[in-house]
């Protein structure tokens, strides 16, 4: 066994004795076997260029390597997520002219309550343009902070520096901050959310009141109008509320992994030695593929799986958040790494026009059933989203699958 250790200390010894030439070399050789190539003439070709077997030969340093002065990456966090840029501001409602009739008043009370609703959501949509600039102060200062830790400890640092332990309390501020401004998020989501149930309280009033005795052709018209101004608020409102779920995912989950590495930095600040990111961030064991894997086989179609769950959208305000998420919950508790596809199916009946619309109301759906899914906890990237069109449904329909 001495005899062993003797000849294995000789050979790392020449190793290093032969300089950074032959360690390139040899890496050059794994990379090739590794890929399946023949080394043969890769062998001979660098033994003929470094004039035999043995040789030295010098290596420039690169130019990354002779500056006095690099730049240093922050290995420990990840850059903030981006926040969504669009904005939501409602058009004004067409003025009318009063009739004198009881549905003339009638109109007159609708429109004044779509006026609200609308002066609502542009209140709505100042505050999202503002929070969203908040938020973005106090990511890049957070951001900035932590890359001004990771730095000191990349180049070496005494441990327990305190100059660091300030900024990290610094940081843990700024994270503090980062959490309240999803907080208010939230709090503008469901503000928003209370208002897309208005918007469909006026829709349905407009509707009965088309059934009202006494009108007249302008009242008919003018309640025309009205429909479409609220149909059209209503669609700006399900943006609105897709924006923001996906500002408050993205912040969520930004936010609870960087309060995994902050404990980690401050162990690395402990030590004085840079560690990265937190274990608690990394995935451990084979998950279900994400969105942009590639699976060994197609899955089959619509027609030949059978939905987990199966969402009638035949009537206003369908009721279906309990039993989505005891569906979804049983699943994952049989499955924990399931993913699922969520499918807004339209019925194919009717006029090319009619099945278009059916479908942009179908498809608005899905997102709505998307944003519970998130707000109960699951991960957008283990959720699929897609449309088709069926003769077999009666009424719209979003149908949940398991992978």
């Amino acid at each position: 066994m001495f005899i062993r250790r003797s000849h294995l200390g000789a050979v790392i010894a020449a190793l290093l004795l032969t300089g950074c030439s032959t360690i390139s070399n040899t890496a050059d050789s794994v990379w090739s076997s590794l890929a399946g190539e023949d080394n043969s003439s890769s062998a001979s070709s660098n033994k003929a260029a470094s004039g035999g077997a043995g040789a030295v030969v010098a290596i420039p340093p690169s130019s990354a390597e002779a500056n006095p002065q690099p730049t240093l990456r922050a290995t420990g966090s990840a850059a903030p997520p981006a926040l969504g840029t669009g904005s939501f501001a409602a058009p004004s409602v067409t003025p009318g002219s009063p009739t004198g009739t009881i549905v003339g008043a009638k109109v007159e009370s609708l429109r004044g309550d779509l006026q609200r609703l609308q002066a609502n959501i542009n209140g709505q949509n100042a505050q999202l343009q503002q929070l969203r600039q908040t938020m973005a102060q106090d990511a890049a200062r957070y951001y900035s902070l932590v890359g001004t830790i990771n730095a000191r400890l990349q180049v070496g640092t005494t441990a327990g520096n305190p100059e660091l332990i300030a900024q990290w309390n610094q940081a843990q501020g700024a994270l503090d901050q980062m959490s309240s401004d999803v907080a208010k998020l939230n709090s503008l989501s469901n503000q928003t959310a209370a208002d897309s149930s208005l918007g469909a309280y006026i829709l349905e009033s407009i509707r009965a009141a088309y059934g009202l005795q006494g009108a007249v052709d302008e009242d008919h018209r003018q309640l025309g109008m009205l429909e479409t101004e609220v149909n059209r608020t209503s669609v700006l409102i399900d943006h609105l509320l897709n924006a923001l779920s996906d500002d408050i995912s993205r912040q969520t989950n930004y936010v609870a992994n960087e309060r995994a590495n902050l404990v980690t930095l401050s162990l690395a600040i402990k030590n004085g030695e840079l560690l990265g990111q937190s274990l608690a961030n990394r995935g451990f064991g084979a998950g279900a593929p994400g969105p942009t894997a590639t699976r060994s086989r197609p899955l089959p179609s619509i027609a030949e799986r059978r939905p987990l769950v199966v969402i009638r959208f035949d009537r206003p305000n369908v009721a279906y958040q309990e039993a989505l998420y005891t569906a979804v919950r049983q699943a994952l508790e049989r499955r924990p790494s399931a993913s699922f596809d969520l499918v807004a199916v339209t019925p194919n009946a009717g006029s090319p026009a009619q099945v278009a619309l059916h479908s942009d109301a179908s498809k608005r759906n899905a997102e709505s059933v998307l944003r519970s899914l998130t707000n109960m906890g699951l991960p957008p990237d283990r959720v699929t989203l897609s449309a088709t069109t069926s003769t077999s449904v009666q009424s719209n329909e979003v149908q949940i699958y398991v992978r």
